[in-house]
């Protein structure tokens, strides 16, 4: 049995089509006193609910919804809770920068822990913490996009060229362009001072007449992927693609000059052309 309330209702639908189990919602109120109150729309669950919710929008809400979710699937039957976020949240956090900071990565983990016994997310933001098991003490599963991403430009551009826009962003660059064919390289940025930064691609590809596709793991503000913009002059095209689309700031008004913005339905979005759900229902087959 899938269950969702809002932020995946789409992509939750299409998993449990692939999968041919029941979908159900959550109806989500509030007490008189501003309190969230949640309510299944089943009296009795089955023994696996699997919880499909990325934490965008409202990721603060999200995470105390995810728990009252999971522990009211509890008290309603289910015997084994698998939560799937397909964006996660809370991971930027992932270290104390400043002091006095509060390390929220940890925090969500020991939260979620606590409720359900297995988590799968999609390119979670892993860099001071390279795994998973480091956050969370139940079982998990980081499934990548960069197969589906890879299918979805060798079926829409004719002569792609793959960039990813800094160092962090290559190894999607290189897997994704190995898997089509095709050329790739990243952008290296040098520091002279706080203010001075100059940038050229490692490793020069001929860019004429080719669709040049600039292939990052978040699209937030987009100032990554209009910077990575300038280094793509003589490209027939140039394409911006995130497997998670935030688009805050006003992203998309920002890139505008993009012959395309797209990103997965990780996080729902009228940009989030890139389906997942295969993806996500092979982990349950």
């Amino acid at each position: 049995m899938i269950v969702t309330s809002y932020n995946s209702k789409k992509l939750a639908k299409k998993v449990a089509r692939r999968l041919n189990v029941p979908f159900i919602g959550i109806k989500q109120q509030s007490f008189p006193d501003g309190e969230m109150h949640l309510q299944y729309n089943k009296h009795s669950l089955a023994k696996h609910v699997i919880i499909i919710e990325s934490f965008q929008p409202d990721p603060n809400e999200t995470l105390l919804r995810l728990c009252l979710m999971a522990k009211g699937a509890r008290q309603h039957g289910a015997k084994k809770i698998t939560l799937v976020a397909p964006y996660l949240g809370f991971m930027r956090q992932d270290k104390v920068f400043r002091t006095g900071d509060v390390q929220s990565n940890v925090v969500m983990g020991q939260m979620l822990s606590s409720f359900i016994d297995k988590i799968i997310t999609i390119d979670p933001h892993l860099h001071r913490v390279r795994s998973l098991k480091e956050v969370f003490a139940c079982k998990t599963t980081c499934l990548s996009a960069n197969d589906t991403l890879a299918r979805y430009i060798k079926r829409k551009f004719k002569r792609p060229v793959i960039i990813g826009p800094d160092w962090e962003s290559y190894q999607w660059a290189e897997d994704i362009a190995g898997q089509i064919g095709c050329d790739s390289t990243v952008l290296e940025k040098t520091r002279y001072s706080g203010r001075k930064v100059s940038s050229k691609l490692l490793k020069p590809v001929d860019l004429r007449g080719k669709d040049c596709i600039i292939v990052d793991d978040i699209i937030s503000t987009g100032h990554t992927m209009l910077e990575a913009m300038k280094k793509a002059r003589g490209a027939r095209s140039v394409h911006a693609i995130g497997v998670h689309g935030l688009f805050v700031e006003d992203a998309l008004k920002k890139m505008s000059k993009f012959d395309s913005v797209l990103c997965t339905n990780t996080i729902e979005h009228e940009n989030s052309k890139i389906n997942v759900s295969e993806l996500i229902a092979q982990c349950f087959l």
